[in-house]
């Protein structure tokens, strides 16, 4: 369970216990101490952490989630103190519409999960006016506790976001180093397999995208580093696209010959680059990813194209110093990311 793959792989299984375990901790204490309505820090709970694997979310769900507790129960418990000193529900109606529909405001944009915890939190504490004063207050203590164990349970085997985007990234480089073969091999670019592959490819790559402010968060990278490095995976896979396209014919056995002889140390970098950088994020040894790498051939863009052989091999070129300076990002960054 120390492993952090391990973790990655049985995430949903070790989310659930740890959800259950904090559930039945929540009915021990409130009914241990017999709290009144203790059914609210068992549903704040599952409000704070049920639907949040990843460590890097939590903690701010778990801030928006006390913020909007602490303003609705406020707004609540003055709601019904003027119903018991006024005596006049449908004032307390018109105020509850209005300052719902305020929250409401404010729920679409910027802070809207708090806007809309505080607009529950009003009928969670007052109910439509007529509840005591005690209970709004009680209800607010055990959303609170609730809140509290929330916390404390998500620092039980972590599941931090930068596993995710680790071995997903890993993943996806180990699909590149697939496409890359197939396409060099000849192999058809319409097939199924293929497809699959770059269906995959892309699917990884938004995954990741949403990963990317979790992980900026658990591990202190910049966004803007990890967009970097999110911005050479997409390069990658688009210069797979054209290269698909624009190989010469399979058909054509004095082509393909051609092109692999002339081209055997660029494929083999490339290969070797997208293995390693996968390995590393695996494994943790990182160490593989500062070793140097001896080019083969001069990556700059300034090549003259005569031919689409040579335009073939341009953008063979442009691929391996893309995937170069992917490397380069990872081992800068594997201080951080390697926890």
């Amino acid at each position: 369970m120390l492993d952090p793959y391990q973790r990655y792989r049985h995430a949903r299984m070790i989310h659930a216990v740890r959800v259950s375990l904090g559930l039945l901790a929540t009915i021990l204490l409130t009914t241990g101490i017999h709290l009144p309505h203790g059914e609210w820090a068992s549903v704040t709970m599952l409000v704070v952490i049920g639907g949040l694997q990843h460590h890097g979310n939590i903690g701010k769900k778990a801030a928006e989630r006390a913020i909007g507790t602490l303003i609705g129960a406020g707004v609540g418990l003055l709601l019904v103190v003027q119903q018991a000193w006024l005596g006049l529900p449908w004032l307390t109606y018109f105020a509850m519409a209005v300052v719902c529909g305020f929250f409401s405001y404010h729920a679409i944009g910027k802070g809207g999960y708090t806007a809309l915890l505080s607009a529950i939190t009003v009928f969670i504490v007052a109910g439509h006016g007529d509840n005591p004063v005690t209970d709004g207050l009680w209800r607010g203590v055990d959303i609170l506790i609730g809140i509290a164990l929330a916390l404390a349970f998500s620092f039980a085997l972590p599941l931090y976001a930068v596993y995710s985007w680790r071995y997903n990234l890993a993943d996806a480089l180990r699909d590149c180093a697939t496409i890359y073969a197939r396409i060099i091999k000849g192999e058809s670019v319409t097939a199924d397999e293929h497809l699959k592959l770059m269906g995959r490819l892309n699917a990884v790559m938004v995954q990741l995208r949403s990963l990317m402010p979790s992980v900026s968060k658990e591990v202190r990278i910049s966004m803007t580093e990890l967009d970097a490095i999110q911005r050479h995976l997409r390069m990658c896979v688009s210069t797979l696209e054209i290269l698909g396209n624009t190989r010469p014919d399979a058909n054509d056995p004095e082509a393909m010959a051609q092109l692999q002889s002339a081209m055997k140390a660029e494929h083999r970098l490339i290969h070797v680059q997208l293995i390693a950088m996968a390995r590393a994020l695996k494994t943790g040894e990182s160490r593989r990813l500062s070793r140097p790498v001896e080019l083969p051939l001069d990556t700059g863009l300034d090549t003259t194209v005569h031919n689409p052989l040579d335009g073939y091999r341009l953008l063979v070129r442009q691929l391996a110093a893309n995937i170069g300076e992917m490397r380069q990002r990872l081992a800068d960054t594997a201080p951080r990311w390697n926890i």
